[in-house]
């Protein structure tokens, strides 16, 4: 497992390098360690399922971020991309199979509910990565990015409505310049504790939504020349 492991580590690596600052390889270890964190709660899981999945679970990331038309899922990438790995470690079939439900499950947008253990433990990690001062750090590496703004006055109903397809929290961005950090905490960032698993994920994901409230509550302040 260990030689196989570093060998996948060593691909992982390869193709995170041409991501941005928020889904590099360290993105891709903490959401691994963050794992191994909170499966130290819950019994029989499948460590080496779980270990696998969080290690290729974004690798198709720079594939979706090269994809100016925004037609490319990184985690429907980052399962072929997956499957083609395992196949060549020679691993059976139905473990590339539990691996490949864990990686498409972790992001909403594929439609695909996390049903086993490690494909819940799996999808609250990646959920915290997005939260707390590291939720803060990559909100603006986004908006740096993609030329976005810090702060809008508009108002966050008529923000759905013009700029999320089809008026929905969960559409996909129109114009990415109009988007902000502040539209990223109401829209996603504070609902993501209700949408966890593990009662230890919820946990830690109410403390961070708590620092992210807090900091975007003084920056608006200091934005507005209050403080």
């Amino acid at each position: 497992m260990e030689e196989k492991y570093q060998k996948i580590k060593k691909i992982v690596e390869k193709e995170s390098a041409w991501t941005d600052a928020g889904h590099d390889i360290n993105h891709v270890i903490r959401v691994y360690d963050l794992c191994l964190k909170l499966a130290k709660n819950i019994e029989n899981v499948d460590f080496e399922v779980l270990k696998l999945s969080a290690l290729l679970h974004d690798i198709g990331r720079a594939k979706e971020q090269k994809d100016k038309f925004g037609k490319t899922c990184h985690a429907e990438e980052s399962a072929k991309m997956a499957q083609k790995i395992l196949k060549k470690f020679n691993y059976p079939q139905n473990e590339i199979n539990e691996i490949i439900h864990c990686i498409l499950s972790h992001r909403y947008k594929t439609g695909v509910k996390p049903k086993t253990k490690e494909a819940k433990i799996l999808f609250d990690a990646d959920k915290l990565e997005s939260i707390g001062a590291l939720g803060v750090a990559r909100d603006f590496i986004w908006v740096g990015k993609n030329n976005a703004g810090m702060y809008a006055e508009t108002n966050l109903k008529e923000y759905i409505k013009e700029n999320l397809h089809g008026g929905e929290v969960n559409g996909r961005i129109k114009d990415k310049t109009k988007h902000n950090p502040f539209f990223e905490f109401e829209l996603k960032s504070k609902q993501i504790p209700k949408k966890l698993h593990s009662q230890v994920a919820k946990r830690i994901a109410k403390e961070r939504v708590y620092y992210m409230k807090s900091f975007f509550d003084r920056l608006k302040k200091e934005i507005k020349g209050k403080i």
